[in-house]
């Protein structure tokens, strides 16, 4: 490569690592409008100014003048008026942007992607640390902004798609049709995955484990709040806890076996806990078969999550085999034999996010 050439690929990627910042300013400037109420506020009653925003809002009217300029720069407001006085100027959320960043029931919703930015940003000494020394940050360190994220994002998925999704596959359908079946539902988070389960499978009983306090709470009212709490119950248990005689006539893990510290463990402590003519499915991230430098979108994203999140708490448990997000079929298969089971099978079920769902054999 000539001087010149290199040159050129400098100039390249600094411009390339330019664009990150402002992407990286934008997801913020998200956060900001989300938790301050000015993104719904706008939805329900604009096009408004910056006094407006700021009065209906108990915020600060500069901040929001600032934020409101930003965001039409930015593409994601429109503007009236664009020569008015700058208090004067009135501002406007177009009707899709809306849809994505103030609707907890679009598969669109994407404004708790910026809480989840938020909440690694607050933790980044301790992840240094972590990266010098080893050990990691829990996922219960992260706090609300995460927890809620995780939960917000996962909610339209879980209640407008899983349910047909398993009603795809006639051999799951079939067991989770049997009268008065349980269903075992392991790493349940704020519970959603465990919601629409009962909700798509009336005479079903759920069961949903977690090892975070406050999932719990979150999952049990949620339940509560669907109507379906008589049905669904929650446990403040790690899944290598579940019971140790065949009581489930289905389990699944969606998209945590790849965070557990031990996951030959629990899917050994799942294998006993579900009935020999039962169903086992694991859901996680359809990243790749195999590592490559060119990576799509689903393995950029996967690996963000993966070294600011997922693989940090994982490690955060002494002795842990430290999975990480981008957990290939290959590693799963390999658990899933520890275990105990035979292999896997990837199940047809698409049209689910980039996620895959797996069963895994006896």
């Amino acid at each position: 490569m000539t001087t010149h050439d290199q040159h050129d690929a400098g100039t390249a990627f600094a411009e390339h690592v330019v664009d990150a910042t402002i992407a990286t300013f934008e997801l913020l400037s998200i956060y900001v409008g989300d938790r301050l109420g000015w993104y719904r506020t706008l939805a329900d009653s604009g096009p408004l100014d910056a006094p407006t925003l700021a009065e209906r809002t108990g915020t600060h009217e500069r901040y929001a003048r600032e934020w409101l300029e930003q965001q039409a720069v930015y593409g994601i407001l429109a503007v009236e008026e664009v020569d008015a006085a700058a208090s004067a100027r009135r501002f406007a959320l177009p009707a899709g942007h809306a849809e994505a960043l103030t609707n907890p029931d679009s598969l669109d919703y994407v404004a708790p992607l910026g809480r989840f930015a938020a909440a690694i940003g607050a933790q980044l000494a301790p992840l240094l640390e972590a990266y010098r020394a080893g050990g990691g940050v829990a996922w219960a360190d992260l706090g609300e902004d995460a927890r809620d994220a995780q939960g917000d994002l996962n909610r339209p998925w879980f209640l407008q798609r899983l349910g047909d999704a398993l009603a795809g596959v006639p051999p799951l359908h079939e067991v989770l049709s049997r009268p008065a079946a349980r269903v075992a539902d392991v790493g349940s988070g704020h519970g959603w995955s465990s919601i629409a389960l009962a909700l798509a499978y009336p005479s079903a009983r759920v069961e949903g484990f977690d090892v975070d306090a406050a999932s719990v709470v979150a999952a049990r009212r949620h339940a509560e709040e669907a109507g379906v709490a008589e049905r669904v119950r929650f446990h403040h248990v790690a899944a290598e806890g579940l019971a140790q005689d065949a009581v489930f006539d289905a389990a699944f893990v969606f998209e945590a076996l790849h965070d557990m510290p031990f996951p030959v463990d629990v899917l050994a402590a799942i294998r006993r806990a579900v009935k020999p003519d039962g169903e086992v499915v694991i859901m996680d991230e359809a990243v790749a078969p195999a590592f490559a430098p060119d990576g799509d979108g689903v393995e950029r994203m996967m690996y963000g999550y993966s070294i600011f999140v997922c693989l940090p708490d994982s490690l955060s448990a002494p002795g842990s085999v430290g999975t990480g997000t981008v957990m290939r079929q290959a590693t799963l298969e390999q658990y899933a034999r520890t275990a105990g089971f035979s292999g896997i099978e990837e199940l047809p079920i698409d049209g689910f996010a980039s996620f895959r769902f797996t069963r895994l054999v006896r």
